[in-house]
């Protein structure tokens, strides 16, 4: 459905994407991860057509957005940056002077889409009146108007309570059940993606730090808690003795390639070391994710990337 290659873009000086290469594909719910001024937005605004790319190229369903924009975004939905409404005018009313930019919107559309996000019956009340919450709705409700394939929606909970939150992930659940829509959604919410989400990639400094399924981020490191009277001087043993790769203060190591938990244990037994706790723990995302983020994505010189901006 999409696909990155080699994307970069700077402003003036300043990189914000640096060679991305990445793959979504039709039917994935994929969550685009990273700190704020990674370059989520941005690679979303190249995605978009709307901010120019200095080299690389954007394709959605095989066609390039800079070269064929059209084409390429014509079954394509978003929710980009803050929405903005007429807040006078109704929620219809806005919808039908939103929709009408790219074309006449029938009625039974719009009353459609409306009840898919949860506002039928309120569409007749000014936008003025709406909770964030229902701001939201209609952003959504505008984004699915042209009957999408691809649904890309920057930071789609922000802003929103927890009620709101809870409301959205539900709609964004049913979406993709239903309607078979593929979904490319970034958040900086770990818990969101994680109960969300298929698939991810992490951005760190313009740069991708890591692209796949999210069990995979999950088993990214094997770390077995370790709880025995001397810690330091039983990590020291094991590393020495080659079962033990890594460690982390709180009681962590990172076994060795093909070594059970059980020969950790018995070595430990044996060299006389009380064993109160050992056992495995499954990293959670936000683990893995500030793993990531410990160590800074090396930046490419700006002179590595094309020339002036095309």
């Amino acid at each position: 459905m999409i696909q990155l290659r080699d994307l970069n873009k700077r402003f003036g000086r300043r990189p914000a994407v640096i060679g991305l290469s990445l793959e979504v594909r039709r039917g994935d719910v994929f969550g685009l991860l990273g700190h704020n001024g990674a370059g989520k937005s941005t690679t979303i605004g190249m995605l978009l057509g709307q901010v120019w790319p200095s080299s690389g190229t954007a394709l959605i369903q095989g066609h390039d957005v800079a070269s064929d924009r059209a084409r390429a975004l014509a079954r394509v939905g978003a929710i980009f940056e803050a929405p903005a409404f007429y807040d006078y005018l109704s929620g219809w009313r806005n919808l039908e002077i939103l929709s009408g930019y790219t074309g006449p919107t029938a009625p039974a559309r719009l009353r459609e889409v409306l009840d898919w996000v949860g506002l039928s019956g309120r569409e007749g009340q000014a936008v003025r009146t709406y909770s964030h919450g229902m701001r939201a709705r209609l952003a959504l409700a505008q984004a699915l108007v042209p009957n999408p394939e691809l649904l890309i929606l920057d930071e789609p909970t922000n802003g929103l309570d927890p009620e709101g939150i809870h409301e959205m992930r539900a709609t964004i659940r049913r979406l993709h059940a239903e309607l078979g829509l593929t979904l490319l959604l970034s958040s900086h919410l770990l818990t969101e993606v994680e109960q969300l989400c298929s698939r991810i990639a992490v951005l760190n400094q313009g740069r991708k730090v890591f692209e796949g399924a999210l069990a995979e981020a999950r088993q990214a490191q094997d770390w077995v808690r370790v709880g025995t009277d001397d810690f330091p001087a039983a990590v020291r043993m094991l590393t020495t003795e080659g079962l033990v790769t890594r460690s982390q203060p709180e009681g962590l190591v990172s076994l060795a390639a093909g070594v059970p938990v059980s020969a950790v244990t018995k070595r430990l037994v044996d060299a006389g070391f009380a064993v109160h706790e050992i056992r495995r723990e499954v990293q959670t995302l936000e683990q893995f994710y500030l793993s990531l983020m410990k160590e800074p994505a090396p930046l490419e010189s700006v002179a590595s990337l094309s020339g002036e901006n095309r």
